[in-house]
């Protein structure tokens, strides 16, 4: 019997990630791509800071490297608040 090999998930390139993220400079981007993200870990970032963390279902946590990815996207916000 022949064994499928499990897909492994890929990194998102730049244009998966202003696909997902829209437009982002330069800094944040090549921040986010250190990262070696997938796209569904950028798209679970996007869905955390739109507000819709409702999808994630009770107890279930923001996956580590989404959450850097958000912590990223956000360090501007908290630079402003200041």
């Amino acid at each position: 019997m022949t064994q499928i090999p499990e897909e492994t998930p890929t990194h998102a390139s730049a244009a998966d990630i202003r696909g997902v993220l829209g437009a982002l400079d330069d800094e944040k981007l090549l921040a986010i791509l250190a990262l070696a993200p997938t796209l569904a870990e950028i798209e679970d970032a996007s869905l955390w800071l739109s507000g819709d963390r409702d999808i994630f279902g009770p107890g279930r946590p923001l996956g580590e490297r989404a959450g850097q990815i958000v912590a990223v996207l956000a360090a501007d916000e908290e630079d402003e608040s200041r």
